[in-house]
């Protein structure tokens, strides 16, 4: 960086011969100490930019590429220019034929750095400032100071033209080959009934009101049809009643709490909003629902069939020989398999309903009330004009209907269904009850 008021000369503009170039190998000598610039008179002077006038200044050439290297040399002025006044900053790149300008005593000599191919003159030109500050080397005292900024030397790279504000054009992206579509690493196969039956599997085996409503029909089942076959067994004879009859006090009761656990299937996923998950993994609905109510039904059936296959056994013990009447393969098969089907069909409807409803305490509200209503209506039936009514109601309620699964029919009874009759009526209605879910949930956004 040079004074403004002594501008120096470029030795290519005069036409001077530049220094001789050391030979290679040989170490670049100790530069001598810059002699110290004048001090700045206290008239103002003209800008120096009239001393070396533009015309006259080579035409600064392109800088090097990155892969070059070069020696930058920035000196500081003793002392601020005048207020007011405009000064230049001129910062000059060495030549490959100047020598490095010494250094100073106290600071140790740069590393040789490797000969730039091209060199050139950077000129940086200060704004008039109202007050401005002097630039004031680091060295001690008031001594100037230089500054060298040396660049890491890289390998050549082949000359090239320089090309201002060139610009290189985008490489093309590397995608896919035309028609060629992703193939993802991980295997993958087509989804079936399988993947909706083992999630539906997950949640209802990790849910806790499966265990608590399972658990407690379990717990009625056997509990009650304990006491009543133990408080029978005190009798003389039960007559011509078979003694698998006396399960179904407590699976009355029973039924009762699997029809909240068809229910929570389906509408506990809409309170909470899991059915939008549940929808997303797995789009086609009527899978969802399929799976939803094999699982439950296959669940419910295995777990009825254990507990009334228990309390077949233990009337049979206890009251077998009190009954005069004798009991067949059909009559255990009935008590056992057939009631659990019953039963297990009754809780699919339950599922039906509330999934049409999709409301937990609405369906289980309507279920009791098809499970009890029509029996407490019929007994307030006294009239003879309501008579077909009042047989109608008791011969095709729920109680009645197991009664009947159970080999025996209420004596109050006038009509109603017998045999395998009550297990293939629910079954139609289960079926209906299922088929209008399915269209429902097509139809109806979540």
């Amino acid at each position: 960086m040079t004074s403004p008021q002594q501008p120096q000369p470029d030795p290519a503009a005069n036409g001077t011969e530049a220094q001789p170039q050391p030979a290679p190998g040989t170490p670049p000598q100790a530069p001598a100490a810059p002699p110290m610039p004048p001090a700045a008179p206290a008239v103002p002077q003209a800008p120096p930019a009239q001393a070396a006038p533009p015309a006259q200044q080579p035409a600064p050439e392109q800088p090097a590429p990155a892969a070059e290297a070069g020696t930058m040399m920035l000196q500081a002025q003793p002392a601020p220019a005048p207020a007011g006044e405009a000064g230049t900053m001129m910062l000059q790149a060495q030549t490959p034929g100047q020598q490095p300008q010494p250094a100073p005593a106290d600071r140790p000599a740069p590393a040789p750095a490797a000969p730039p191919r091209e060199a050139g003159t950077m000129m940086l030109q200060a704004q008039p400032m109202p007050e401005p500050q002097p630039l004031a080397a680091h060295g001690p005292g008031k001594d100037a100071g230089t500054m060298m900024l040396q660049a890491q030397p890289q390998a050549p790279a082949p000359a090239q033209a320089p090309q201002p504000y060139a610009q290189v054009p985008a490489a093309p992206h590397a995608g896919p080959a035309p028609g060629a579509g992703y193939v993802s690493p991980i295997p993958a196969s087509p989804t079936h009934l399988g993947h909706a039956l083992a999630s539906e599997w997950t949640k209802i085996r990790s849910v806790r009101s499966t265990i608590w409503t399972l658990g407690v029909m379990a717990v009625l089942v056997l509990g009650i049809g304990a006491l009543v076959a133990t408080a029978v067994s005190t009798n003389e004879s039960i007559g011509a009643t078979p003694p698998l009859f006396f399960g179904f006090f407590g699976m009355l009761l029973g039924i009762l709490c699997v029809l909240p656990l068809g229910v929570l299937v389906v509408s506990s996923e809409y309170g909470t909003g899991m059915i939008r998950t549940t929808l997303t993994a797995c789009p086609a609905r009527g899978r969802v629902l399929a799976a939803k109510a094999l699982v439950f039904f296959g669940l419910t059936f295995v777990v009825t069939t254990v507990v009334t296959g228990l309390v077949a056994i233990m009337d049979n013990a206890l009251l077998g020989d009190l009954s005069r009447a004798e009991v067949t393969g059909a009559e255990w098969l009935k008590s056992t398999v057939g009631v659990s089907l019953y039963v297990s069909f009754l809780g699919l409807l339950a599922l039906a309903v509330g999934s049409l409803i999709r409301h937990s305490a609405g369906a289980i509200t309507i279920m009791i009330g098809v499970v009890l209503l029509p029996f407490v209506l019929s007994m307030f039936m006294l009239t003879d004009s309501l008579s077909d009514l009042r047989n109608f109601l008791l011969g095709y309620s729920i109680p009645n209907q197991i009664t009947v699964m159970y080999g025996s029919k209420f004596p109050f009874v006038d009509g109603g269904p017998s045999g395998w009759e009550p297990l293939w009526i629910v079954m139609g209605i289960a079926a209906l009850a299922l088929g209008g879910a399915y269209a429902v949930m097509r139809q109806r956004d979540v």
